[in-house]
């Protein structure tokens, strides 16, 4: 998988990542919403840390300049 992120679009992502999981420790909420909100969390986590968005793939778009 070649990185098709650049580093603000990293940040971004890691940091609305961390946002969700601060949520679902500090805010009651329902079963299912918990684990949604886990799951997205968790996926921008790991797209933010790879550098690699399969949706970026999809519509070919390319915002690494290296």
């Amino acid at each position: 998988m070649q990185q098709n992120m650049n580093s603000w679009d990293r940040l971004a992502r890691m940091a609305i990542g961390l946002g969700f999981l601060w949520l679902v420790l500090y805010y009651p909420m329902a079963d299912l919403w918990l684990w949604v909100m886990t799951f997205v969390g968790l996926i921008f986590i790991v797209t933010g840390l790879s550098g690699y968005c399969p949706i970026y793939s999809l519509l070919k778009l390319n915002f690494n300049k290296k």
